[in-house]
């Protein structure tokens, strides 16, 4: 929250300072509730080796999701990851992919839910279309229509 205070801030002194006026960044400050001192730090400040490794792998992160169409969830970008030489857990990797709000797309199973309605090939017409045989139980007919 009060990053963007901060960058809202600074965006506006910038201007000021291209248009050739004077601002006052204390007042703004006041104004938005946030205090000098906070602002100074954060404008002055140089991102630590960690946040440098977490922003770099992020970055590789984000390649490995779109070079793969983004179908690649948490276990197999680690796989990828520890491929190139990174050395780092399963559960950091969705860490960060849901920080960076990327998921992996789940592909539901296709089963075949219907039988395809060539018949020729299938089933046959052993009956032939003679209705009367010449011996008892030689041909057993049935009616399925309540389906």
């Amino acid at each position: 929250m009060t990053d963007a205070i901060y960058l809202e801030v600074s965006e506006k002194t910038e201007a000021a300072e291209k248009a050739g006026r004077r601002v006052s960044v204390s007042g703004m400050l006041k104004f938005s509730g946030v205090s000098r001192s906070g602002y100074l730090a954060w404008l002055h400040h140089v991102p630590s080796d960690t946040e440098k490794r977490r922003e770099a792998v992020k970055t590789k992160i984000q390649d490995i999701h779109d070079d793969f169409k983004q179908n690649y969830g948490a276990p197999k970008i680690t796989v990828e990851l520890r491929k190139n030489g990174e050395v780092i857990s399963e559960r950091t990797v969705g860490t960060y992919m849901r920080q960076m709000g990327i998921r992996a797309q789940w592909s539901k199973p296709w089963t075949i839910t219907t039988k395809d309605s060539d018949f020729s090939t299938e089933l046959q017409n052993i009956l032939d279309e003679q209705f009367n045989p010449d011996r008892p139980n030689a041909v057993w007919c049935s009616d399925i229509t309540y389906i």
